[in-house]
């Protein structure tokens, strides 16, 4: 006959079983702190242009190769509730921004790993956290000084390839420039007369197998992705172009086919 042991007295016992409660700076605050380092450091790697690929597979089995911070969080499945922090900032950069969701972990986690070395000489969390604020404020007062170009006109086609170019470096170093000038005359063909009101979903990939990067277009309009249907003659003068509004597709019976 198994004796039950009863909880000892204060917030533990007032918990389910199973429950784990840590207090102090050894159990509470470093072990967050140590949890944030970690998820930060699984993504340093991937920084910047020549930053290494991520094998990741997700809950359903389907494997991902990449090196991008936004793509690599979103699959993983993060239970640590300070991480999780560090996983929401860098999804609301995401959002925000659409770059630097990287360097906001490594940021972040940079930021803790010398909190912690200050919590280890004395010094309390709110006092390091209060020290944070000022250096933020000091921060902004500073960066209006280090402008190196203002972009005045959102429309205006060389300057949006000028701002466009640094974000394209980091993922496709060595075809910033034509991607850059892709990129840009797609945007500013449909920017809105309200610039907050722009719209990501309007501009859209179609990926063509066997092509390369270089042959790359904007294309005004829509394009549908189709197979060669019978056989296809080459005509290089006085080409006629039939647009139809209704499906040409040989559709499929309704009536099922049964077997004896």
């Amino acid at each position: 006959m198994a004796m039950h042991i009863p909880k000892g007295p204060g917030f533990s016992s007032m918990m389910k079983e199973g429950a784990k409660f840590f207090s102090g700076l050894e159990e509470a605050v470093l072990r967050n702190i140590d949890a944030c380092k970690e998820f930060s450091d699984t993504v340093r790697t991937a920084y910047g242009p020549h930053g290494m690929n991520k094998m990741i597979i997700n809950h359903i089995g389907k494997l991902f190769v990449t090196s991008d911070a936004a793509a690599i969080i979103r699959e993983l499945e993060v239970q640590h509730p300070a991480a999780k922090l560090l996983m929401m900032a860098s999804q609301a950069q995401e959002k925000e921004v659409g770059d630097g969701t990287n360097f906001v972990l490594i940021f972040a986690g940079s930021l803790l790993q010398q909190a912690a070395e200050l919590v280890k000489m004395g010094l309390k969390p709110v006092e390091i956290a209060a020290g944070y604020e000022r250096a933020l404020q000091e921060a902004l007062n500073l960066l209006p000084s280090l402008t190196i170009e203002e972009i005045k006109s959102c429309s205006n086609l060389d300057d949006m390839e000028r701002a466009l170019k640094p974000s394209l470096m980091s993922k496709q170093l060595g075809n910033e420039d034509m991607l850059a000038h892709l990129v840009a005359k797609a945007c500013v063909s449909i920017l809105p007369e309200k610039i907050t009101n722009f719209n990501v979903d309007n501009v859209r990939v179609v990926k063509i197998l066997s092509g390369s990067t270089s042959q790359s277009r904007v294309v005004q309009g829509m394009v549908f992705k189709r197979g060669v249907e019978g056989n296809i003659q080459r005509v290089d003068s006085n080409v006629r172009v039939a647009c139809y509004t209704c499906p040409v597709d040989i559709l499929s019976t309704e009536t099922k086919v049964h077997r004896a």
